[in-house]
C-alpha cells in the first residue's frame, strides 16, 4: 500500500530498493516491487533443477504480505508449483518464470482486493503493483541501469502528481500495462490518467503458454499460503 511519505527522488532510481518513484515511461513504480529478489530466487530453483541430474524437478513462486492484528502477524500469500521437465534452455527458464510471476501476481492482487483485507490495504490491483512486477522481472534476469530508459522525475513533479490526481492505489490496473498521469502543469494536455504502451525492453519475451508437450506440468496453479505467528 503505497502513501505519499513513500515518494522518492527520481534521481536515486537505479539505487532504491523500497519506496515509489514516478516515471514518464511506466508510471508509478514501486521500487520494492522492482527489486527482482523474487525472480533470483526463482531462478536459483530451476539452476539446482537442471544440474540435479534428475529427469525433472519441481519450482515453487510466491508473493506474500504480512501486518500485525491484535497481538499477532498474519502472513498471507498466494503461490504456484510447477513441474518442469529438465534439460531446459535459458531462454525456456525466463519464459516459464516470466509466465509464473504472471499468474501468481495477478492471483496475489486479487487477494489483496478481498473485503476481508480491505480494512489493511487498499493495494489490490493498485496502479503501480503489476507493471513494477513485471519491470523487477527484466531487471532481474538483464540487470543494469534504467533510469535513462524510464525516466523518472523528481520528488517535486512526482508529489505534484500525487496531489493532483491523488492516491495511485485509488487507480486499479488489472494488467502489466502501465497507467501515465499527465503533467497537471502541462496546459497542452489533457489531465487525466490513461493506460499506455510498455517500451520494447519490457515486450521482447513472451511467456511460456505450452501446457500440453509434457515440458511444464503445473501442480499448483493458485495456491494460498497463511501464517500466523506472535508478535513480541
Amino acid at each position: 500500500m503505497s502513501t505519499r511519505s513513500d515518494i522518492k527522488d527520481g534521481a536515486q532510481f537505479d539505487m532504491l530498493d523500497r519506496g515509489i518513484v514516478y516515471t514518464e515511461v511506466l508510471g508509478w513504480i514501486d521500487m520494492g516491487h522492482a527489486r527482482g529478489n523474487d525472480v533470483l530466487a526463482l531462478r536459483n530453483q530451476f539452476i539446482a533443477g537442471e544440474r540435479s541430474g534428475m529427469p525433472s524437478y519441481i519450482v515453487m513462486y510466491r508473493q506474500d504480505m504480512s501486518f500485525a492484528k491484535f497481538n499477532s502477524r498474519l502472513g498471507v500469500g498466494k503461490f504456484s508449483r510447477w513441474e518442469i521437465k529438465r534439460g531446459r534452455s535459458a531462454e525456456d527458464i525466463n519464459k516459464i518464470m516470466l509466465a509464473m510471476m504472471m499468474c501468481t501476481a495477478s492471483s496475489f492482487e486479487g487477494l489483496q482486493s478481498l473485503r476481508a483485507f480491505s480494512w489493511y490495504t487498499d493495494s489490490g490491483f493498485s496502479g503501480e503493483d503489476l507493471v513494477s512486477d513485471l519491470f523487477g522481472f527484466y531487471r532481474a534476469i538483464i540487470p543494469g541501469r534504467y533510469g535513462a530508459h524510464l525516466r523518472p522525475v523528481n520528488y517535486i513533479a512526482a508529489t505534484r502528481r500525487w496531489d493532483y490526481y491523488g492516491a495511485v492505489g485509488s487507480y486499479k490496473n488489472r494488467g502489466f500495462h502501465p497507467i501515465l498521469f499527465p503533467n497537471p502543469d502541462d496546459p497542452c494536455v489533457m489531465h487525466r490518467p490513461y493506460i499506455s504502451i510498455l517500451p520494447r525492453f519490457l515486450t521482447w519475451l513472451r511467456p511460456w503458454d505450452d501446457f500440453m508437450s509434457g515440458i511444464v506440468n503445473v501442480i499448483t496453479s493458485d495456491g494460498t499460503s497463511l501464517a500466523l505467528r506472535g508478535v513480541k
